[in-house]
């Protein structure tokens, strides 16, 4: 009961741990696991006891017999599966060249140099050296997100990054699984017939239940077959349902099952999605927790001191600053990425949960049929992996500015609310080649905003998912332009920090407008306009309009015309490099005006003559 409990509450505080300081999980994880199994074993006990032994040793432990084994891969099942939920057939079809190969060429020479490196090095056979390199494709990304959360890049090389890391998971596996498959078929006198024809029942029968099954669970859903309250558990053990029956008819296909059936249902019609999505989502984060502190204490110091030797050493420094390296140049030849993204990419390659579980457990079940040399696959990959996460957890910000990735002032623009008024904003920033993204709970806002080519993610305001969002790393402007007062404070205060390093704006209220206190700081474009008056203009003029300008005092006199024009609200400050210049509701922060700068604004167009008439006065006074 102890050791359950201890477990549970360790992994729990590494992930806080781990939030705290940004760092990725996994490394406080395998590192408390490592203290209370091996490390502790030989160290710490009297008794040269482990503090947690996952495996029954006939005196303690928390797994009698293939019992850790099959909670193992239940669990990557789970984890495996809500990854594939993530999985849009939309994104992945407008990936591009870049993401494709890495994928597919990238993974074929990790797969082939990992393997034949292993094999020369440590003189592993052939099966076992690719069933390493099969392990170690994989580029998870619970791994890479925190390591990217706060390095502001151009959102290419996040995107990159983001979705190699999601779609290399299940084909990591994939390979895995048949490799492991072919050597438990035919032992090592290689890939015969009958290994093939596993190797099909596999693709067939994991294919098809994750298909099948997929289907069922959608229109169970949908035709409210399963009443709200038992939908998260209903799916949870239909996923469970499928691993198993697609074991039973074929061996090892489980995995592929659950990979095929998050991908139907995330790209399926789900009318509950989004919480289906949560609910996975927190069991991943607890499984993965128990899962590698299991993991890492299972390991024993013999294992550990396998490792200890030059051999491994030239193992991950070739991996590492060769192979990964030369397949990421050689899935991007040709492409629009600089050498410095290049290298980048290349320097951040982090292995995460599926690597570490599927080597656990592939390795044990090779250990127990004997083969020749199976001790070696998993302290070497959890050698890559820890190795990998030190790595690029410790210098990918530094590596970013070495090589000149390194964002000094981020220019991205984080909308909060898709409405008519943000997205004719939004449009014409993405028009001025700005990257912008909207967000908002609507999901029709959100479709009409994707329908003008604009990036909008549909989210809760208060939910945290969106700082976890890498792709948003070069974010550093926010405009708060919801209807809602309440939640443009808010976004404001949750988010200002992260994405408003260069300035953080909302709509001011019509308390505000009316009031007696003062126009806010953080006031938006006017002191007279609040939600419902750039929604009138926007409806009756809905274009936003630009005017070139001469100098500080033609602006002045323009911004006088439009404090007493209610259908002409100002927006941006266009300087003569095409640089925007947010205008705040007390015109403050306008760089000095030169001509040629455009004032950008909202509305019907100005009449020259009411800006001639104003100067004329101005003239007068000045007699």
């Amino acid at each position: 009961m102890i050791e359950l409990a201890g477990i549970i509450i360790l992994g729990i505080l590494a992930q806080w741990f781990a939030w705290k300081f940004k760092i990725p999980a996994i490394l406080p994880l395998i590192l408390i696991g490592l203290l209370v199994g091996p490390i502790a074993a030989e160290f710490l006990s009297e008794d040269g006891a482990k503090w947690i032994e996952p495996i029954w040793n006939g005196k303690q432990g928390l797994f009698p017999g293939e019992g850790l084994f099959y909670f193992v891969s239940l669990a990557i099942s789970i984890i495996l599966f809500e990854g594939g939920l993530t999985l849009k057939r939309s994104e992945i079809k407008n990936l591009g060249p870049v993401i494709t190969k890495l994928i597919t060429l990238g993974s074929a020479v990790t797969f082939f140099g990992a393997g034949i490196l292993a094999h020369f090095i440590f003189e592993l056979s052939w099966q076992l050296s690719f069933l390493f390199s099969g392990l170690i494709i994989v580029t998870g990304p619970t791994v890479i997100t925190p390591i990217l959360r706060n390095i502001p890049l151009r959102k290419d090389i996040s995107t990159v990054l983001k979705w190699e890391g999601i779609l290399i998971d299940p084909i990591g596996a994939l390979v895995a699984v048949l490799v492991f498959e072919f050597i438990s078929v035919e032992g090592a006198t290689g890939f015969t017939q009958m290994a093939l024809i596993e190797f099909g029942k596999i693709v067939l029968f994991g294919t098809t239940f994750g298909f099948t099954f997929a289907h069922a669970l959608a229109f169970a859903i949908n035709k409210k077959l399963i009443p709200h309250y038992l939908l998260n558990v209903v799916s949870l053990s239909a996923v469970l349902l499928v691993f198993v029956a697609s074991e039973v008819f074929a061996h090892e296909s489980g995995l592929l099952a659950v990979v095929v059936m998050g991908m139907v249902l995330g790209n399926s019609k789900l009318n509950n999605i989004k919480e289906l999505l949560y609910f996975k989502e927190s069991l991943s984060i607890l499984l993965i927790s128990i899962l590698f502190i299991l993991l890492a204490a299972n390991i024993n110091i013999e294992d550990l001191m396998l490792l200890y030797s030059w051999k491994t050493a030239l193992l991950f420094v070739v991996i590492v600053f060769i192979i990964r390296p030369l397949a990421v140049f050689l899935s991007t030849l040709k492409s629009k990425l600089r050498t410095k993204e290049k290298l980048f990419i290349s320097w951040v390659g982090p292995r995460g949960i599926v690597a570490a579980g599927i080597a656990s457990l592939f390795g044990s079940k090779l250990i127990k049929q004997g083969v020749e040399g199976a001790e070696y696959i998993t302290p070497l990959v959890f050698m890559i992996v820890l190795g990998t996460v030190l790595l690029n957890a410790a210098t990918a910000r530094l590596f970013a500015k070495l090589v000149g990735v390194f964002l000094k002032k981020s220019e991205g623009i984080l909308i909060v609310g898709a409405s008519k008024v943000s997205r004719l904003i939004g449009h014409y920033l993405l028009a001025n080649e700005r990257h912008v993204v909207l967000i908002d709970s609507n999901g029709r806002n959100i479709e009409k905003a994707k329908e003008l080519g604009l990036e909008a993610i549909s989210t809760n305001i208060y939910a945290d998912n969106l700082m976890d969002n890498i792709e948003l790393s070069d974010v550093g402007y926010l405009m708060a332009l919801t209807g809602n007062s309440d939640i443009n404070k808010y976004a404001i205060n949750k988010f200002s920090k992260q994405f408003g390093e260069n300035g953080a704006f909302r709509l001011v209220t019509t308390q505000e407008i009316f009031g007696d206190t003062n126009t806010p700081k953080e006031g938006l474009f006017s002191h007279k306009d609040d939600f419902n008056s750039l929604s009138e203009v926007a409806r009756k003029f809905p274009s936003i309009q630009e005017m070139e300008l001469e100098d500080k005092e033609h602006y002045n006199n323009l911004i006088e015309i439009t404090n007493k024009d209610d259908d002409i609200i100002p927006l941006f400050v266009k300087d003569n490099e095409g640089e925007l210049h947010i205008i705040s509701s007390s015109n403050l922060d306008i760089p000095s005006i030169e001509k040629g700068f455009q004032l950008v604004y909202l509305g019907k167009p100005i009449d020259v003559e009411d800006v001639s008439a104003i100067e004329v006065n101005a003239s007068n006074d000045k007699e």
